[in-house]
């Protein structure tokens, strides 16, 4: 399916089928920071706005009642994608949100000195720097399990940084560097044996493989629509149902409380507690759409199509003298996702993809939110390739020639502006 067509139509997607048609050309290599959006999604979020524009849970009034339906309805659909029910979905603004609720408003009022979060060197900042502050505020301390130079973390390491002292561990359900899947079952097997709660953030994760939260026994887990083929601003925070009645909100405000007074307020049951103020219900309604855009693909069909773009991608990667390519190989044992990170030898991964963008291939040059990591695998900054259920090989193919005579280019470009 990977050669020459995507398990994703390029026809569903407004803009990529906008360059296709005729616009400038574009091979899309950025999924990992966002994805494109189909049709379906786009009107979807349209249709709120055109035919039930009201405030949900607010007033009695048929636009409400009906803006009420349109965002229940989409907890559902969300709620039974990941496994859950929808007492236990709640709606947020992304990942971020979600993993800053579980930090600081369940963990960190739970903490106490001398304990330990354990987290791995994979993590997005999301998922490190809330953290940081639960450990500061409870006066806990962090431990950090850590991957090899390709991103894999091995048992011994799992049993290593989990022990008595552990009461959390929070851990990415894919490296948004190099694209490698972490045990994911066995961390959160070793979490429960010492009695701790094991957190997930499936935000690369859950565009690419299926996630279901009862059958992980995960206690939370988080993520954001935009890279489900789903709107910006929305996102969901999973929770067990008994975790979540315990978990105060950390936004405050209207349609979340159950009783206010002059100097005291009690919070709404789960989920509401955690939607305070005015929701994104376009965006809920996007993102439902989203899954059930991507449950008519089918996870099998996404699997395949995108294990032979990366194998590919990565391949050739290697196959050019002049790249350092970052993480498994092409024939690792490892469990990994379509995220390839990699150097040009003597070229800044900035100019690198400045290179690729005058080709009409997008890619993400920097840190990516990971600067540990970096570090750990040696370097500063690094050009990220990513795909998604819509690209095509075509796409890699302009890709490696791109990054073939990138080198080239960005040193007669660099002599260029001295001139």
């Amino acid at each position: 399916m990977a050669d020459g067509r995507a398990c994703a139509p390029l026809e569903d997607f407004p803009l990529l089928a906008a360059h296709a048609a005729g616009g400038p050309p574009l091979a899309y290599l950025d999924n990992a920071a966002t994805t494109q959006k189909p049709s379906c999604v786009l009107d979807a979020m349209d249709d709120f706005y055109r035919t039930a524009c009201g405030n949900p849970h607010r007033s009695a009034h048929a636009l409400a009642a009906a803006a009420t339906r349109v965002y229940e309805d989409a907890r559902s659909t969300v709620a039974r994608f990941i496994g859950a029910s929808p007492e236990e979905t709640a709606f947020t603004s992304g990942a971020t949100h979600a993993l800053n609720t579980v930090a600081l408003c369940y963990c960190a009022e739970r903490l106490e000195p001398g304990d330990e979060i354990a987290l791995t060197l994979l993590e997005h900042h999301s998922n490190l720097v809330p953290w940081q502050t639960a450990a500061r505020l409870s006066r806990a301390r962090l431990s950090f399990i850590v991957p090899d130079r390709d991103g894999v973390v091995s048992d011994d390491e799992i049993d290593r940084a989990i022990g008595p002292r552990t009461r959390v561990v929070a851990f990415t359900g894919m490296s948004n560097v190099l694209g490698t899947v972490p045990p994911v079952k066995r961390i959160i097997e070793a979490a429960h044996a010492c009695g701790a709660v094991a957190v997930l953030d499936c935000a690369q994760s859950i565009a690419h493989e299926p996630l279901d939260v009862h059958d992980l026994d995960v206690d939370f887990a988080a993520f954001s629509g935009h890279k489900l083929y789903g709107p910006m601003g929305i996102g969901v925070l999973y929770g067990k149902r008994r975790l979540l009645e315990e978990t105060p909100p950390l936004l405050r405000g209207g349609g979340m409380v159950e009783a206010v007074f002059e100097r005291a307020s009690s919070f709404d049951g789960t989920p509401g507690r955690f939607e305070a103020g005015t929701q994104n219900v376009a965006g809920a309604a996007g993102l439902a759409e989203a899954v059930r855009y991507l449950d008519r693909i089918g996870f099998d069909a996404v699997r395949a199509h995108e294990r032979e773009l990366t194998r590919a991608l990565v391949s050739g990667l290697d196959s050019i003298p002049s790249v350092r390519r970052y993480g498994p190989g092409p024939n690792a044992e490892t469990p990994r996702g379509g995220i390839v990170s990699f150097n040009v030898k003597g070229v800044g991964a900035a100019e690198v993809a400045h290179v690729l963008d005058r080709r009409g291939v997008a890619v993400r040059a920097g840190a990516h939110c990971a600067q540990p990591l970096l570090r750990h695998i040696g370097a500063e900054a690094v050009c990220r390739a990513s795909i998604a259920a819509y690209t095509i090989m075509h796409d890699i193919d302009r890709f490696l020639e791109a990054v073939e005579s990138s080198r080239n280019e960005a040193v007669a470009l660099a002599t260029s502006r001295m001139l």
